[in-house]
């Protein structure tokens, strides 16, 4: 594949989100809404995908305290910027809270599950005292396929667009080995996107270490190891690093993050892990990057067939990049690599997602830790063979096995996660 096909599926995948990108989205929704409604609010109404609200339910939104897809909606609604993407809520006040919460409060606000096959699907509806607007968002977070006004619609594309279908297209033609080989030949000046999730990331990593976010995972691995009871290795460096950036994000930190694939936690779990266990080893800038790179190109494979949204944890797939990433970093060869990948597959595939919330720096935490069990494995020439479990020979086949299960082997089960959440 072309070098600038491959940037532009960096370009495409790595972007710049606040907050847990399912409330953002619905507010995303919500905003565009607005701006397409002149007047005063009179009602808010937002439709989602099960999938959509099992991830907004609990999760902490940029510095506020109020949560839901009754709350993204209306927060979105009263003081979000459409045209700031990911980024739709930054600069959020006390007063806009304030206001969202009387529009919830004055039953002006109404959430439901939409009747959808899709999995990423959102539907805001905000009625003024002139005029209605109607925005869906679909497959993608920042999607959007549809804005209809007064019931006219003066906007189609998304997914339709032709320009979005050849990047898809691309993805398609990624291989493992094709993006290995990249990864070592591409100018270093080219990757500005992979250092830039560096450094996002790193500094909601730090913050996590630093303040007292959810479980306080990663800060609680670090003490840990500062009183002895765990070792300063390449695993906890890993785990505690990538946790703290994801108990700051699950938090409500209002810290921006690089995502991966639509998810600021698996952009978190996709470079921190990387990032600590090249400054353990304390490698070249240069290399560092290349890794990060790798890790996350490999994410974005695994991720374009496995899809934005599954009933299995989508953090897995980023430990399978960072897996791979930190072999390259250990100098291991291109099928010390795929057996990473391979190992992480046998090990993880089966975790869950039981929606965005505090636990997922959990998640992340035990993932980062197999990333790096899987590499060293690999490095010894282990890895999982194609007797066992539903892993092959080929990795490429191991990755389809795997996003098939995600996709079609677990739609019962994503019900049932929904249903036994809703019901607490």
């Amino acid at each position: 594949m072309e070098k600038n096909k491959i940037l532009s599926i960096l370009e495409k995948e790595l972007v710049v989100a606040l907050g847990c990108t399912e409330p953002v989205a619905i507010a995303l929704a919500a905003a565009t809404a607005k701006k397409h409604a002149s007047g005063e609010i009179q009602e808010v109404v937002v439709k989602a995908s099960g999938n959509i609200i099992k991830n907004a339910k609990s999760v902490g939104i940029p510095g506020m305290t109020g949560k839901g897809l009754d709350f993204s909606a209306a927060i979105g609604a009263v003081a979000g910027n459409p045209n700031s993407g990911l980024e739709v809520l930054t600069g959020l006040t006390a007063d806009d809270e304030r206001v969202a919460f009387k529009l919830i409060e004055e039953g002006k606000v109404k959430a439901s599950q939409a009747e959808t096959p899709k999995r990423l699907y959102i539907e805001v509806i905000v009625q003024t005292d002139k005029q209605n607007a109607r925005v869906i968002i679909s497959d993608n977070h920042s999607n959007i396929t549809l804005i209809e006004v007064d019931g006219e619609p003066i906007y189609r594309g998304g997914c339709e667009n032709s320009s979005v279908q050849s990047v898809k297209g691309d993805f398609d033609k990624l291989t493992v080995d094709e993006i290995y080989e990249w990864v070592l030949q591409v100018d270093v000046n080219e990757l500005i996107l992979v250092k830039k999730s560096i450094d996002l990331n790193k500094v909601i990593g730090n913050e996590g270490l630093s303040g007292n976010y959810g479980l306080n995972v990663g800060k609680t691995i670090q003490e840990n190891i500062k009183k002895g009871i765990l070792s300063d290795d390449l695993a906890t460096a890993a785990m505690s690093l990538a946790a703290a950036g994801s108990d700051a994000r699950m938090a409500g930190s209002t810290l921006p993050v690089m995502a991966n694939s639509g998810s600021g936690n698996q952009g978190i779990a996709v470079t921190l892990p990387v990032v600590a266990v090249a400054e353990k080893l304390q490698v070249s800038e240069d290399k560092m990057i290349r890794a990060v790179a790798l890790s996350h190109l490999i994410t974005i494979h695994i991720k374009s067939k496995f899809g934005r949204l599954s009933a299995l944890c989508g953090v897995t797939a980023a430990g399978m990049g960072a897996s791979a990433a930190i072999v390259y970093l250990l100098d291991g060869t291109l099928q010390q690599v795929k057996a990473a990948v391979q190992n992480t597959i046998g090990n993880v595939s089966g975790m869950i997602c039981d929606g965005a919330k505090a636990g997922c720096a959990m998640k992340v935490s035990t993932c980062s830790n197999v990333a790096v069990q899987s590499a060293l494995l690999a490095l010894n020439n282990q890895g999982i063979q194609s007797t066992d479990g539903f892993i092959h020979d080929d990795v490429e086949k191991s990755i389809d096995a795997f996003c098939t299960l995600g996709n079609e082997g677990t739609r019962e089960t994503d019900n049932w996660i929904l249903k036994l959440m809703m019901e607490k």
